[in-house]
């Protein structure tokens, strides 16, 4: 195992009515942000429990951040940060209203001109103004680590961004608001999660015993819970396992002291960039072929996982390795999500040459856990998912 530290503040409040508590979580007369997204909150109720719990603050409202949150739309948060003095956010939403969040908090703080620098000179942010979360869709893991992923419309980019000061300072997680959710998201959270889970694990052995038994615990509790959520949202114990396995897949503990790949997220935000294809889904599209690409030096984590995840007990390394890639693929097929590049777009032809050249315009031309994956591979592996 490898050297590590690991430091998570965020403090965690779990289970139900608990947003009524978000008024203890907030410094007394802070003047609140309130960030949401498309509106869903105020048709299933969390907005009033939210605005309830909020009575005794300031509250400005900040609405639409929408699905890979956009940079133009957060510039216009920023300002109202800066106008009104604001000195506390609470995002209420999923990844993309927690990215976007995180984002503003780093932003408000930022002493250059512009805020873009951030993302394309991948400057940490070591200090953001405080924020707390209310999640209402459980995938990303932002309610409990310190990274956010933004999008840019006009360049057609999407980026990535991190540092310790983008911890949240608490999350709220109700698993009854899974209840409201549709199926496509809830599809969305367990392939995202599973896979965030996968490029922490898929690498190679190191002898870290406790983190690969989480990994993989993680991973048998979303392929276990996936039928229940997917037939009945409002079940509650198959949504309070959903929400906390999407949690733990990206909290930072399993990826501590091991090599990780991430790979597939960087070639899947492209695919995200260009097609506009749902993040989760542009993973799901390129994991089979990654790992068939990257055979040889994964094959014995794949084995592994074969045996301890999807008990496969027969056969040579090889062919367990196979079949655990094969498992995979057929997971995220279960759950409705298909898994070629070709069922997204018909205009996927130089897809793969895009994706490897926008990948080396910012320097990434190293992927992968052995830094070995060169834009040539690139093109290669989004070929093969064509």
């Amino acid at each position: 195992m490898n050297n590590f530290e690991y430091k998570n503040p965020t403090k965690i409040i779990f289970g139900t009515d608990q947003i009524k508590t978000i008024a203890n979580e907030i410094p007394k007369g802070s003047k609140v942000l309130m960030l949401y997204g498309g509106g869903s909150i105020k048709r299933n109720g969390i907005y009033e429990q939210v605005m309830s719990s909020l009575k005794e603050f300031d509250v400005i409202e900040f609405g639409g951040i929408q699905a890979n949150p956009e940079y133009a739309i957060l510039l216009d948060a920023l300002d109202l940060i800066k106008l009104n003095k604001i000195d506390f956010m609470l995002a209420v939403g999923g990844g993309s209203v927690l990215d976007g969040t995180k984002f503003l908090s780093s932003a408000a703080l930022y002493k250059g001109d512009n805020p873009w620098d951030i993302l394309t000179k991948r400057i940490p942010t070591l200090k953001g103004l405080p924020f707390g979360t209310v999640l209402t869709l459980p995938a990303t893991g932002s309610e409990m680590n310190s990274g956010a992923v933004i999008t840019r419309a006009e360049t057609k980019q999407k980026l990535t961004m991190g540092g310790a000061g983008l911890f949240p300072v608490f999350s709220v997680l109700d698993p009854n608001v899974v209840s409201s959710i549709p199926s496509r998201q809830i599809a969305n959270g367990l392939a995202d999660s599973f896979t965030h889970v996968l490029e922490q694990y898929m690498t190679y052995p190191i002898d870290a015993k406790i983190q690969d038994r989480i990994a993989e615990g993680i991973m048998q509790t979303l392929i276990e819970t996936a039928p229940s959520i997917m037939a009945d949202p409002s079940d509650y114990k198959a949504a309070a396992n959903f929400m906390w396995a999407c949690t733990m897949a990206l909290n930072g503990l399993i990826q501590k002291g091991v090599p990780t790949d991430w790979a597939i997220h960087m070639m899947g935000h492209e695919l995200t960039a260009l097609y506009g294809i749902d993040h989760a889904r542009t993973l799901a599209i390129l994991a089979e072929s990654h790992y068939q690409y990257n055979f040889d030096t994964k094959k014995e984590k794949l084995a592994q996982y074969a045996e301890r995840v999807w008990n496969i007990s027969e056969g040579t390394i090889e062919e367990k390795a196979k079949a655990g890639i094969q498992k995979t693929t057929a997971f995220f097929q279960s759950i409705g999500i298909d898994t070629k590049l070709s069922d997204y777009t018909k205009n996927y032809k130089g897809t793969a040459k895009e994706v490897a050249s926008r990948l080396e315009e910012r320097g990434l031309i190293k992927l992968g856990e052995h830094r070995s994956i060169t834009p040539t591979d690139v093109e290669k592996i989004v070929e093969m998912a064509y």
